[in-house]
Formats: structure tokens, C-alpha cells, sequence
């Protein structure tokens, strides 16, 4: 439940910024404020999860610190998008144990999951330790085990980011039906890929501190676009295997090895950029509860990332089999806490960008029929 001191919080900000209206030119944000004269908690919630958390509101607003109003658009904005993925996740109390221990769940997760594979490996008799000259790792851990498992927890990571998406929209006020819209689902991928909500007219964000930047965008880019590449390259690996019969380790030239390395690039690049940001950015416009949070999403990313590289690299060396463990827990824990982490973050934003751009469209039939 939304505390009353947050929600005050909340329509404050509204109150003051929809009476002053000087940033409505610097995101979806603003713009999409002026078209309500009241703030309820699902309007919160909505425009909480669009903003990009950029900034350069904050050092634009003649109300924040030390005025009085003291307003502070990112931080707020922070606190209630932390609230709403507890709100939306499913089941709701394993939201809340990642949320208050983020990084500790996720390590403690890992842990296990290596001291299972690794106590399975060895009650079946499998060849942890042991030199695989032709870099086959299906000999390390079967291929029928590794998919029943992935599937799995795949499927129960897909259901609750599914469940946690649908209550989002009801909560905002849209019906399922509105999902259905050509247009809208366009124009909406049109702002995800190119993320323009953080290019503010092509001097970027005031992040990490008030001098402007684009150093926010190009590190979301090179994570999503990373992430993306890897996506793609499980997908044609799994292609290979059941329609082509390639049951073997994949050439250094496939197309399932250029996808992962490049995507295994950009997941060290971009995760570990936005880390460096993280370091130096201004500490008062930030919500420090969700720093748990964000470092183990970081981790997991950037170690799913080295360890497979390392995979690649070592795969017919006595290394290969440890490594296949090891990134195999990693790959399982980004599954199991992607509905309660930093990742849903994604998901409940373009649920507002998608909804961002159904107002406008209904904006613009408005005006056509007046």
C-alpha cells in the first residue's frame, strides 16, 4: 500500500510542476501531466514508470532545493516506481524479500544453484573437471536437462513478468483491448529502440551530474542491444540444434557465436558504464533504497557476460566444465529475479510509453471531431 506520505509527495510535485509547466518540452512526462488536473495513485504510478529518470528537469526547477517546495522529480518519481514494482510483481512477497536484500538474494542464489549443478555433475558421473577436446559442452551438462530446466524457470519468469504487466495496465486505467492497437504498438517500439525520451532534444540527460550528456542513453543502448544479441543468439542456437540436427559445439563463425559475442560485449560495456555513472552521480536525487537493487542487476549482467566469453574461449580446455556451471547459475538467476529486480523496470516503462502513445492518438481524434 501507497503510504500517505508518499502520495502527498507525489501530488505535491504535480501541484506545483502543472502550474508551472516550464519542462514540458523535455519528455513524455510534462506533456502527459497537462492533460490531467488531478493526480491519483494510478496517475502517479503511470507517470512514475515514464519517466527515464534523466534529470534535467531537476536542474531546470526554480522550486527544487533549497526552495521551500524543495520539488525533486527524479527522487520522487524513483520512490514511487520502487513501490510499483512491488504493487504489480508476482507473487508479491518474493518482491519484497529481493527488494530490501537485492544484491544478497541474488549472490546467495548463485551459490546454491552452483552447489546443486555442481553436486549433480558428480552423482551422474559427469565430467566436471575433465578436458572436452571438441569444446562440446552437452557432454558437461545433457541437452535435454539443460532445456527441461530452462523452460521452466523461463516459463515461470515469463508468467510473472506477464502478471505483472497486465496488473499494470488495469492499474492505470486501460482495458486489455487497448493492447490491440496497431499504431500505438508502432510508435511505442519507435521510442524503445531509439530511446528518445533520454535524448532531450540532442543534448541528452543532466546525469551523472547537471552537465549534459548522452552518456545515459549510449550505455542503455549498448545493455538493451546487448541483451537483444544474446536473445538472438540463443534463439538461432536452439534453430541449429532441433531443426538443423547441429549438436555440436558452434563454429567461431556461426551466426549463433558472432550474436553472443557482440551482445556479450555490449553487456560489459553498457552495464558497467552505467555502474561508473552510478559512482559519480549526485547522490540528492537519488532513492540510495533501490542501490541493492540496481549493483546486483549490474553483477549478474556483467558476469553472465565474462563468463560466457570465457566459454567460448576455453571451451576445450579442463576449464570448460566449471565455467558451464558457473554461467549456467548466473543465466538461471537473472531468470528467477527478473520479475522482482531492475529488469521489470523495462517492462513497466514501455507499458507507459504504450499508453503515452494511445493518449496521444485519442488527443489527436479529439481535435479532429471538435
Amino acid at each position: 500500500m501507497l503510504s500517505a506520505e508518499l502520495l502527498e509527495e507525489g501530488q505535491h510535485l504535480m501541484a506545483v510542476c502543472n502550474s508551472c509547466r516550464y519542462c514540458e518540452g523535455f519528455c513524455a512526462v510534462w506533456q502527459s501531466m497537462e492533460t490531467r488536473t488531478v493526480f491519483e495513485e494510478k496517475d502517479l504510478n503511470y507517470l512514475s514508470n515514464l519517466c527515464h529518470n534523466c534529470s534535467e528537469c531537476y536542474y531546470s526547477c526554480q522550486y527544487s532545493p533549497p526552495h521551500e517546495f524543495a520539488i525533486n522529480p527524479p527522487k520522487t518519481f524513483a520512490k514511487l516506481r520502487v513501490y510499483t514494482y512491488e504493487l504489480y510483481a508476482w507473487p508479491g512477497p518474493m518482491a519484497k524479500a529481493f527488494h530490501r536484500n537485492g544484491l544478497k538474494v541474488t549472490l546467495l542464489t548463485v551459490l546454491i544453484l552452483v552447489a546443486v549443478m555442481t553436486s549433480a555433475s558428480f552423482l551422474l558421473g559427469g565430467q566436471l573437471f575433465m578436458t572436452v577436446h571438441d569444446g562440446n559442452f552437452y557432454k558437461i551438462v545433457p541437452h535435454s536437462v539443460m532445456s527441461i530446466a530452462f523452460a521452466v524457470v523461463g516459463s515461470f519468469s515469463a508468467l510473472a513478468l506477464l502478471i505483472g504487466f497486465l496488473r499494470f495496465w488495469r492499474n492505470v486505467g486501460e482495458s486489455y483491448s487497448t493492447l490491440a492497437s496497431p499504431g500505438a504498438l508502432a510508435t511505442t517500439a519507435k521510442d524503445i529502440f531509439t530511446l528518445v525520451n533520454l535524448d532531450n532534444g540532442g543534448d541528452g540527460c543532466s546525469y551523472p551530474q547537471e552537465n549534459s550528456s548522452e552518456s545515459l542513453k549510449w550505455f542503455h543502448h549498448a545493455t538493451f542491444y546487448g541483451f537483444l544479441s544474446c536473445l538472438i543468439a540463443t534463439t538461432l542456437g536452439a534453430f541449429d540444434y532441433f531443426a538443423l540436427g547441429q549438436h555440436g559445439p558452434p563454429a567461431f563463425t556461426s551466426l549463433p557465436v558472432i550474436f553472443g559475442t557482440v551482445g556479450g560485449v555490449g553487456l560489459i560495456v553498457g552495464p558497467i558504464g552505467l555502474w561508473i555513472m552510478m559512482q559519480r552521480r549526485n547522490e540528492e536525487i537519488v532513492d540510495k533504497s533501490q542501490n541493492g537493487m540496481d549493483l546486483s542487476f549490474i553483477v549478474l549482467l556483467v558476469a553472465i557476460s565474462i563468463t560466457g566469453l570465457l566459454l567460448l574461449v576455453l571451451r576445450q580446455s579442463a576449464a570448460m566444465g566449471s565455467l558451464v556451471l558457473i554461467h549456467l547459475s548466473f543465466v538461471m538467476t537473472l531468470f528467477l529475479t527478473m520479475p522482482y529486480g531492475r529488469f521489470v523496470h523495462g517492462i513497466y516503462r514501455s507499458g507507459a510509453l504504450l499508453k503515452w502513445s494511445l493518449e496521444r492518438s485519442r488527443q489527436a481524434k479529439s481535435k479532429a471531431s471538435a
